[in-house]
């Protein structure tokens, strides 16, 4: 564990996270940040004033005012009508009421009916912060430290270039060094393979020809899966790489200058047309090569097949004319060509060379056009227009990545750098650690260091930026869409319905909202009523796994924390960064709540209750209050917590199954639990749920008012009398699994949810259940009256909620879905699905029943064999349900109590030794008339 108490910076962890992006459902209307002009806002603030200074006239003499100014500027403001009169005489007077009372409230996040000035101000401050903030974005790098390879093939001779090999499937890079060595890597940048150039055979010793040049430049032509390499030896070499053994299969010698620079293109909607390779060379001319029938390949095939490359010298390229025309446009440059491009819509060639006279020049193929002329004092090495001061070293390769609209450059000091497009920002500086690198040196890099590939092939799905230093490549992945930016508007990110991870999720009934928060830090806010999102929030703790939610008092802010520790304020109705509350520990946060009086608790892996005042805070950064006396209470991890506010306590139950309640009045430690296992080993607490109904009512506050999930048993305890336990049953489907989340319904407490590990929910009748005491090894198990699989995997959230006159069930699971549930089994719909509901329209739901799964099991009945109709199953308060069962039969048919988890109930120790499947039976046998024993099969009785 670390403190972060004695840090000189607890709010490091806050400063060092990528910003966080929200989205607003745009039927919410315009921000007011956008819509209030500045001289709107001083209106605004003329009426706010006038406002104060009339009610000062009214209530008080001048002095009286004086001696009360702070409590009446304290407490004066508007109230919503005022609001809304006010609003209509500055903006005019058609304005949407619906907008404006939504703008009301987003002001009046405490709800107390009434706003002020410096309300007002504080939340256009943060709305202005926010979209400023927003406007810069985020550098789309996602690798903070890329991975680095060491090419040892290439002799230390630098890197002269990359390029991606997508034909054959997977993905290779194949980089080709300064003295001809060329190398195949894999997508993770491990050698695969290595060979050089062949050399002049004239030099052939002992068998062997060794290339004696040096290569300039590099290019994969796809659409016949070659890599050409120009050297200094006035040469082409052509590779074959259409198979995995690369082998070099054309050489094309004497041409009349060194080739410095090649662009390759073909295209791929009319493989018909005949591709163009393009090659600037030493004496500023440029070099155009048309392949005829690229599908028989690039020159005449030899007279006879030899083991060595096929040699084809420059000036004898007549004798192919049936397979390749060749043009060259001389002196387009006086110096070398370092780069050039071909642009096919508008057929313009595009060329670079360090002559100040010509720098940059923009050609047509057919030279009908005047060119465009660049002049740059030094000269280009490099091109893709701009100007973007900030380098102190000799830049060496640009490259645009037009997803998000940026820039990467990258200079002789291994500096790589990201700019915005539109702003021309410096959004990152990158300094990549290359072994090479030596302090007061500057490394050997080839001509073209990047490969910017994006759009990634296919079957690599994310894009990346190799960079080549000297002999060492860095290969590092880049974001598909901008992650820092956007505003309150904009398009939603992805839907998460089976997305990542889903970690917690609650339900808002003030707002009618259910929330979602997920693995990779995202936060979404959902219209319970129809489905729809009406807010995101993206990187909401930078990248950090959200792991707990809850809400103030108010239910208009919502509270998230992290796994680092942090835990955030947000405004709920428009994603606004509120408070952010000082990390006790950089350990993860699991569980929040808010107290009567907006005082927060927080509990986690810091084993303590940390307390956070945000009733009176004003400023973004929160201190913890550390009075609790919570110090060595708990020796384990805290993993859960809950309140009780008719008792007055609080509960927090820890990775090693110890349960402590604890006084809020004198913050102290009351009571301590624990449930007693033969076995020895003592599974962690996952959840708890105090029943406030019964903690209310006089007559049961003394019975079974907590539950705890330990494993797979939940367990009722009475915290005021001398015996505490309660009662206790083993809930999950299957053996061997936990529950994760419970939850009850309000304000009666007459069901009980519970959801597991394995995507089942529960739906328990407890009415008349931990009402007298249950001896531990009994294990009685409360009527079920629903059971389904919800979801594919475990629920890490449950919630029964009351809307439209109807119960309804809140699930989340870890599977990245959350969905809503009648309480009799039907399914209304799963967030984010594309369809909308309407909660009063049964017909709209989706209807996808999942308690009755028709899978088989290992004894070859189906789940619904097993499990019966439970869907179907009688009230039990029914007179009319006599209980009656036909003769031969264990359990009655209408009764819905056969289970098909291993040891429902059997005592614990039973539970941990049994190997077979057992079922259970709530009913009496009719043979033997003994009540609620184990059957190996479900037609007769063990007892028996």
């Amino acid at each position: 564990m670390n403190s972060l108490r004695n840090r000189r910076n607890p709010w490091a962890l806050y400063e060092s996270e990528v910003p966080h992006r929200r989205f607003r459902d745009p039927t919410c209307g315009v921000s007011p940040a956008e819509k209030l002009s500045p001289e709107q806002l001083q209106l605004l603030r003329n009426a706010f004033t006038c406002a104060e200074a009339e009610e000062k006239n009214d209530e008080e003499t001048p002095n009286e005012w004086s001696k009360s100014k702070s409590w009446t500027r304290k407490e004066r403001g508007m109230n919503l009508g005022e609001f809304l009169d006010v609003l209509r005489s500055v903006i005019g007077s058609d304005i949407e009421d619906t907008w404006a009372e939504r703008f009301f409230n987003e002001v009046d996040i405490s709800c107390t009916g009434r706003v002020r000035w410096q309300q007002l101000c504080s939340y256009l401050f943060l709305e202005y912060t926010e979209r400023e903030r927003a406007s810069i974005p985020t550098a789309a790098l996602l690798d903070a430290e890329p991975q680095i390879r060491h090419s040892p093939h290439n002799k230390r001779e630098p890197t002269v270039r990359v390029v991606a090999v997508s034909h054959p499937p997977p993905l290779r890079y194949i980089s080709v060094s300064k003295g001809g060595q060329i190398t195949v890597w894999n997508s993770s940048l491990y050698i695969l393979k290595s060979l050089g150039l062949a050399g002049d055979p004239r030099e052939e010793v002992a068998n062997t020809r060794r290339f004696r040049g040096w290569a300039t430049d590099a290019v994969y032509m796809s659409n016949v899966h070659k890599v050409a390499i120009a050297t200094d030896c006035r040469d082409l070499h052509f590779v074959n790489v259409s198979t995995a053994s690369v082998f070099e299969d054309v050489h094309l010698f004497g041409f009349r200058s060194v080739l410095t620079a090649l662009c390759y293109w073909h295209d791929a909607q009319c493989p018909e047309r005949p591709p163009l390779l393009l090659m600037g060379d030493e004496k500023g001319g440029v070099h155009l090569m048309w392949f005829l029938i690229p599908s028989k390949g690039l020159f005449k095939n030899p007279s006879k097949k030899e083991n060595s490359p096929q040699r084809i010298f420059f000036p004898d390229l007549s004798e192919h004319s049936d397979m390749v025309t060749y043009r060259h446009i001389p002196n387009v440059h006086q110096k070398p060509i370092t780069r050039v491009m071909f642009e096919p819509s508008s057929n313009v060639i595009m060329t670079s060379s360090e002559s100040s006279t010509t720098s940059v020049v923009f050609m047509t193929v057919t030279l009908k056009r005047e060119p465009y002329i660049w002049k740059i004092r030094e000269g280009a090495k490099c091109f893709d227009y701009t100007t973007l001061p900030g380098h102190r070293a000799t830049i060496l390769d640009v490259a645009i990545y037009q997803p998000v609209r940026q820039i990467f450059s990258y200079s002789r000091d291994a500096e790589l750098r990201v700019w915005d497009i539109s702003t021309h920002h410096c959004l990152k500086i990158v300094h990549l650690q290359f072994p090479c690198l030596q302090p007061g040196r500057i490394p050997e890099h080839g001509n073209f260091p990047f490969l910017l590939l994006s759009p990634p092939p296919s079957e690599h799905k994310q894009p990346h930026l190799v960079v080549g230093c000297k002999d060492y490549l860095a290969l590092l992945s880049l974001a598909e869409a901008g992650r820092g930016g956007g505003g309150t508007g904009g398009e939603f990110g992805p839907d998460f319905q089976g997305g990542p991870a889903l970690s917690c999720a609650l339900y808002n009934p003030t707002l009618r909202q259910v929330v979602t928060g997920y693995a990779d830090s995202s936060v979404s806010l959902w219209g319970v009523e129809t489905g729809r999102r009406q807010l995101q929030i993206l990187n909401a703790h930078g990248e950090e796994e959200l792991t707990c939610m809850a809400l103030d008092s108010s239910h208009r802010r919502l509270i998230t924390g992290a796994r680092n520790g942090t835990i955030k304020v947000w405004n709920s109705l428009n994603g606004l960064n509120l408070h952010k509350l000082e990390p006790v520990t950089d350990t993860e946060v699991t569980g929040v709540l808010c107290l009567h009086d907006n005082q927060l608790l927080a509990v986690g892996w810091s084993q303590r209750i940390a307390q956070y005042d945000i009733a009176a805070a004003k400023d973004l950064y929160v201190r913890a209050r550390m009075s609790w006396k919570s110090s060595g209470v708990h020796t384990a991890d805290i993993l859960a917590v809950c309140q009780c506010s008719a008792l007055g306590v609080i509960a927090t139950a820890s990775h090693n199954g110890e349960i402590v309640i604890w006084r809020l009045e004198t913050q102290g430690p009351l009571l301590h639990l624990q449930r007693h296992t033969q076995a020895g080993e003592v599974p962690p607490v996952n959840s708890l749920l105090f029943l406030q109904h019964r903690a209310g009512n006089r007559k049961l506050r003394n019975k079974g008012v907590l539950v705890s999930s330990q494993g797979g048993f939940l367990s009722f305890w009475s915290i005021t009398e001398q015996t505490h336990s309660y009662g206790q049953f083993y809930a999950p489907e299957q053996p061997g699994e936990r529950v994760l989340s419970l939850s009850s319904d309000q304000p009666t407490n007459k069901i009980l949810v519970s959801g597991d590990t394995a995507g089942w929910l529960q739906i328990w009748d407890i009415s008349q259940y931990a009402l007298d005491v249950q001896h531990e090894s009994v294990c009685e198990r409360p009527p079920m009256l629903q059971c389904w699989k919800a979801h594919k995997l475990g629920l890490v959230s449950v919630e029964v909620l009351e809307l439209a006159d109807r119960l309804l069930i809140l699930t989340a699971s870890s599977d990245g879905s959350a969905g809503l549930w009648t309480k009799d089994g039907d399914h209304v719909g799963s967030f984010g699905q594309e369809l909308m509901w309407n909660i009063t329209d049964p017909a709209t739901y989706q209807r996808e029943t999942h308690n009755l799964s028709k899978g088989k099991h290992e004894d070859g009945r189906t789940e619904s064999d097993k499990v019966g109709s439970r869907k179907k199953r009688q009230d039990p308060d029914d007179p009319t349900n006599s209980g009656q069962t036909s003769q031969g039969d264990c359990c009655s048919k209408d009764n819905t109590s056969v289970q098909t988890a291993s040891s429902s109930s059997l005592a614990e120790s039973e539970y941990e030794q049994s190997q077979q499947p057992m079922y259970l039976c709530q009913d009496l046998c009719q043979k033997c008339r003994v009540r609620r024993h184990l059957f190996d099969d479900i037609d007769h009785c063990n007892h028996c």
